[in-house]
C-alpha cells in the first residue's frame, strides 16, 4: 500500500490516516486536554482511525494552567503550614519564624511536574496510534477542518477546546492596573504585598489560599452573600470563617463596578466603597473557547457563548460531539475525561450518557472541601430529608493528625434512605469523596454505606458516622 503524504507545514506526529481516500480519519478530536486526549485513546482502542489537534501543549488548562499546577502551589503552602507546627508533635529543633519558600524552586518542581505529566499524554498518544497535529484548528464544513493552509477531513468530530479565564466586560477599567488571570498568577517570580481577588468561586478561593500562605495580604471580592457559591451554605461558611482566621478578608454582597489604578470600586449595600491593592487577580470564572472554530459559520448551536449539546455529547451537526469545557456543562476535568469516553463510545454505537447530579466537586484548600450531589437547601426544595452531621472533632485519625476542622455532612431521602448528597470539609475530602461517587452510581442507600464496614482509624470512618446521625442512630454523638 502507498503511504498518505502528509501536509509539509503541519507538524504531525503517529499514524497517519490509512483508510478510504474520501476521508483522512474516522474521529479527529479538537484538542488535547483532559477530555480529548481520553476520547482520542479510547477512539483508537476501538480501532479507529484517530488524530488529534492541539494548538498548545498536550494536557489542556487543566495540567499546563490549572489543576495540577495551582495543587503544586498549595501544596507547598501546606506543608510549610505544617511544618510550622512541629513543636505540637513534639519535634524540636524547627524555628517556625525562619520557614519560608523559595519561589524559585517551587516554580520550578511545578514546571518539572507538568513536563512529565505533559510528555506522559504525548507518549500515551503517540503508544496507541494517534496521529497528533500541532495547530488551531477551525471548521471549514462538517466533515473538514483547516490547520495552517491543510485541510484535514473526518467520518466525526469531537471538539475539546476548553476554556480562557473570563474577563468581565461590566468592570469598566481607568488608568494603569496591575490585572492578571489565572495563567499569570501560576507564573510568579515574587509575590506582592497585597492582592485583590475579584471572584470568590472555587479558583478565587484556591488562589486567596495560595497567596496568603505566600506572605500577600488577600482580599477576595465576590458578589453572591455566600463565597463558594456553588456550594452547601453550611460549607462554605466554616471554610470562610477558617480562611479570615488565616488573614484573607473577605467582601460579600460586592458589585465591583471599575478599577482605576490598581484600586477597585464598589458598592454593597448602596455604599460606595474601594480598595487599592498592588495586584489584582480576577477569577470570575471561564468562558468556552468558540470564538476560532468557526462553530456559527457552519451552523453549529450555540448557548451563552458554549457548544450545545445533548445527553450523548452530540451537537445539533449529527457528526459533530462537544465535549469538557466547551460544552459549558460542567467545567471539570473529570467531568471532560467521561464525556470524552462517553462521546466515542456514542459515536461507535454504544449508548453512553453522564449523570450530571453525580459529578463529585472539590476545592484544594488546607482542609479540603469535596462534594456530590444536592446541597441541603436543593434537596429540601424536592423531598423530605434528614441531615446527618459528623465532626472530624470527634474522628479518632484527625486528632492523631492534628486537623479536627470540618465536618462530614450527610443528606438523604427521608423516606427511602436513597443518598441525595454529601460535603466534606476536612483532610483527604477530595480523595475520600470518591467512596460516595460509587455509592450514589450503584443507587446505594444510607443503611447500606452504614453497613459497609470502614477500617478504624481513619478519616473515611466519618462518613458512615454521618449516616448513623441522618438514621438517628449515631453511636459517636
Amino acid at each position: 500500500m502507498q503511504k498518505k503524504q502528509t501536509p509539509a507545514d503541519v507538524d504531525i506526529t503517529g499514524l497517519e490516516g490509512t483508510g478510504p481516500k474520501q476521508m483522512d480519519y474516522d474521529i479527529t478530536v479538537m484538542g488535547a486536554g483532559p477530555g480529548g486526549y481520553a476520547a482520542a485513546i479510547a477512539a483508537a482502542q476501538r480501532k479507529k482511525r484517530v488524530c488529534i489537534i492541539e494548538r498548545a501543549k498536550e494536557g489542556g488548562t487543566c495540567l499546563n494552567e490549572g489543576c495540577i499546577p495551582t495543587k503544586t502551589l498549595i501544596k507547598s503552602v501546606s506543608l510549610a503550614n505544617e511544618i510550622k507546627k512541629a513543636d505540637e508533635f513534639g519535634i524540636t529543633g524547627v524555628d517556625a519564624s525562619k520557614i519560608s519558600i523559595d519561589m524559585g524552586t517551587l516554580q520550578a518542581r511545578k514546571n518539572a511536574l507538568v513536563s512529565r505529566l505533559s510528555g506522559g499524554i504525548r507518549a500515551l498518544l503517540k503508544g496507541n496510534g494517534v496521529a497528533i497535529i500541532n495547530g488551531a484548528a477551525a471548521f471549514k464544513n462538517k466533515n473538514t477542518v483547516v490547520v495552517g493552509e491543510k485541510e484535514i477531513t473526518s467520518e466525526y468530530f469531537i471538539v475539546a477546546t476548553g476554556s480562557d479565564t473570563l474577563m468581565p466586560r461590566h468592570i469598566h477599567m481607568e488608568g494603569e492596573n496591575n490585572i492578571i488571570g489565572s495563567r499569570e498568577a501560576l507564573d510568579m517570580a515574587t509575590i506582592p504585598k497585597s492582592l485583590g481577588i475579584i471572584g470568590g468561586g472555587v479558583i478565587g478561593v484556591e488562589f486567596a489560599y495560595i497567596f496568603s500562605g505566600l506572605g500577600a495580604k488577600v482580599t477576595v471580592f465576590e458578589m453572591m452573600e455566600q463565597i463558594l457559591p456553588p456550594l452547601d451554605g453550611e460549607i462554605a461558611s466554616i471554610a470562610r470563617k477558617n480562611m479570615e482566621k488565616a488573614g484573607v478578608a473577605f467582601h460579600t454582597c460586592a458589585n465591583v463596578h471599575s478599577i482605576k489604578n490598581n484600586a477597585i470600586l464598589f458598592t454593597r449595600g448602596g455604599e460606595k466603597l474601594e480598595e487599592s491593592v498592588e495586584c489584582i487577580l480576577m477569577a470570575v470564572g471561564r468562558s468556552p473557547n468558540t470564538e476560532s472554530l468557526n462553530a456559527e459559520g457552519i451552523g453549529l448551536e450555540l448557548e451563552k457563548g458554549a457548544i450545545k449539546t445533548d445527553r450523548a455529547l452530540k451537537t445539533n451537526i449529527a457528526n459533530i460531539y462537544a465535549i469538557g469545557d466547551v460544552n459549558g456543562v460542567s467545567m471539570l476535568a473529570h467531568t471532560a475525561m467521561c464525556e470524552g469516553v462517553a462521546a466515542v463510545k456514542n459515536i461507535c454505537g454504544e449508548k453512553a450518557a453522564i449523570d450530571y447530579g453525580q459529578v463529585p466537586a472539590c476545592v484544594y484548600l488546607n482542609p479540603e472541601i469535596a462534594c456530590i450531589g444536592l446541597t441541603e437547601a436543593q434537596a429540601r426544595e424536592l423531598c423530605d430529608v434528614k441531615v446527618g452531621r459528623f465532626p472530624l472533632a470527634g474522628n479518632g485519625k484527625s486528632l492523631i493528625d492534628g486537623e479536627t476542622e470540618g465536618m462530614v455532612k450527610a443528606i438523604i431521602n427521608a423516606e427511602t434512605e436513597e443518598i441525595l448528597g454529601v460535603h466534606i470539609y476536612g483532610p483527604r475530602a477530595a480523595d475520600i469523596i470518591g467512596e460516595i461517587s460509587l455509592a450514589m452510581a450503584a443507587e446505594a442507600t444510607a443503611e447500606e454505606i452504614v453497613s459497609a464496614i470502614h477500617p478504624h482509624p481513619t478519616i473515611s470512618e466519618s462518613i458512615p458516622q454521618a449516616f448513623m446521625d441522618a438514621l438517628g442512630s449515631g453511636i459517636h454523638r
